[in-house]
């Protein structure tokens, strides 16, 4: 994971020594929003008006923050109007690169480049910062939209409904306000929790870490003991942000991140409900295991330096969850 210092390409690895050994993520930097009518959203500038054919989207099938994207992508009908480019599972020396693979990899699909960080200067040739994916892409403007997923999700959940007729809402107004604590305590604790355990290099930073990530997700299996969903029988966009990571848990963070206090399917309620999610119509094949098994055990020499993929768990992530045979809150 590099960095872009005025536009040139660095190799660089997250600076923990700074921070006692903790990693800290960097905030994303392009906060454009599309909109219905291209008036501008809650950040950033206007001008992005819903198209179909206008925005591309870059991602890593790896990536659970890209995942997010795809999701919403499917489950919003948006496939046949925002085309997806997927970067290779590897992330080495360039980051984020267009390289051929076998299965999977698209290329760049809108301008043939060969890295990730070429579309970031491509917007902006003195662009500073980290080259992360999903990608927003606008082809009118040529620059970047949004590369902050959970507001791409939340221009997908809404902005384009005139054009697909999809009103969908997994942002409801109503519950906006419950949703919000919830997100926040799962970005801290799980979502990211995962990477400050992974990622420390001391045993301060990792052990601070891992006792929130472990309090939530028992806190989590205990709610959905008695709700169906995070916000009751309501599904949101609440579930699918802990989705993406609760997917990966088992077949990669257990494991390669040394979140290894319990495993998912030691959660009997935390295990049907990524069942349920993952069966829900569309979403399986937005689930790339092979790149996710693949790019966190190839990419991380410092945490696998002789990159050893593991077999990994056997999983039936198709067993029947039956959340729809309880009676939930």
């Amino acid at each position: 994971m590099g960095l872009l210092i005025e536009g040139i390409w660095h190799d660089t690895w997250y600076d923990t020594k700074s921070s006692g050994g903790a990693f800290r993520r960097s905030a994303a930097q392009f906060r454009n929003w599309v909109t219905p009518d291209g008036a501008p959203g809650p950040t950033g500038k206007g001008g992005f008006a819903a198209a179909s054919g206008r925005y591309h989207l870059y991602v890593s099938y790896a990536c659970p923050w890209a995942h997010r994207t795809l999701i919403f992508r499917e489950i919003k009908g948006l496939s046949a109007h925002i085309p997806v480019s997927a970067v290779h599972p590897d992330m080495l020396d360039q980051g984020w690169t267009f390289a051929p693979e076998p299965q999977g990899r698209t290329g760049d699909r809108l301008y043939g480049l060969n890295y990730a960080h070429q579309v970031y200067t491509r917007a902006d040739p003195t662009y500073s910062g980290r080259v992360t994916v999903p990608i927003l892409w606008d082809s009118e403007r040529q620059t970047v939209v949004s590369n902050e997923s959970s507001e791409i999700i939340r221009m997908f959940n809404s902005a384009f409904d005139g054009l697909t007729g999809n009103r969908d809402d997994f942002w409801p107004e109503a519950l906006r306000e419950a949703i919000e604590p919830v997100n926040a305590r799962i970005y801290d604790t799980v979502n990211n929790g995962v990477y400050k355990c992974g990622f420390a290099t001391t045993q301060e930073a990792y052990d601070a870490a891992i006792e929130p990530l472990f309090d939530t997700l028992d806190w989590l299996d205990s709610h959905l003991a008695q709700n169906r969903y995070l916000m009751g029988d309501r599904l949101t966009e609440a579930d699918w942000r802990l989705f993406t990571t609760l997917i990966r848990f088992d077949p990669v963070y257990h494991l390669h991140f040394k979140c290894n206090r319990r495993r998912l399917v030691d959660y009997p309620n935390l295990w049907a409900y990524t069942r349920e999610l993952y069966q829900w119509p569309g979403v399986a094949g937005t689930v790339h295991m092979d790149h996710i098994i693949r790019h966190y055990h190839y990419s991380h020499d410092s945490i696998n330096p002789h990159r050893i993929i593991p077999v990994g768990p056997a999983l039936d992530l198709l067993e029947p969850h039956r959340r729809d045979q309880r009676t939930v809150a």
